[in-house]
Parts: C-alpha cells; structure tokens; sequence
C-alpha cells in the first residue's frame, strides 16, 4: 500500500468536509448531503480499485 493512496483519501475527506459545512451554513442541505455521497463515490472508487489490484496480485503470487 502506497501512503499516496491514503493522503489522496484524506485530501478527499477535508475537501468533502469543508465543502459540506459550507453549504450546510448556507442552507443548502440538500447539496451538502450530494457532496457527501460524490465524496464517498470517489473514495469507494479509489479503495475498490486497489482492491482489484490485491486480488490480481494474489492469483498472480499462487499462479491461480
């Protein structure tokens, strides 16, 4: 594991903080919460994809 990958999740979850109080101050729950779950989207993604890679590199280690 990269500690790339878990700067580039943390940057994502100050951005997605901010961005959610911000909105949440102007009234804009709504908008607030689709920030949230864009975030989690985004961070999901990223987390599944190297969870692919693990898996490849698992078949690749046992020859499966």
């Amino acid at each position: 594991m990269d500690i790339d990958l878990l700067f580039k999740i943390a940057g994502i979850g100050i951005v997605v903080a901010v961005l959610h109080q911000i909105l949440n101050k102007a009234g804009r729950e709504d908008q607030a919460m689709m920030v949230t779950l864009a975030g989690m989207v985004i961070v999901l993604t990223v987390v599944i994809r190297e969870i692919s890679d693990l898996f490849q590199t698992v078949r690749t280690v046992f020859n499966l």
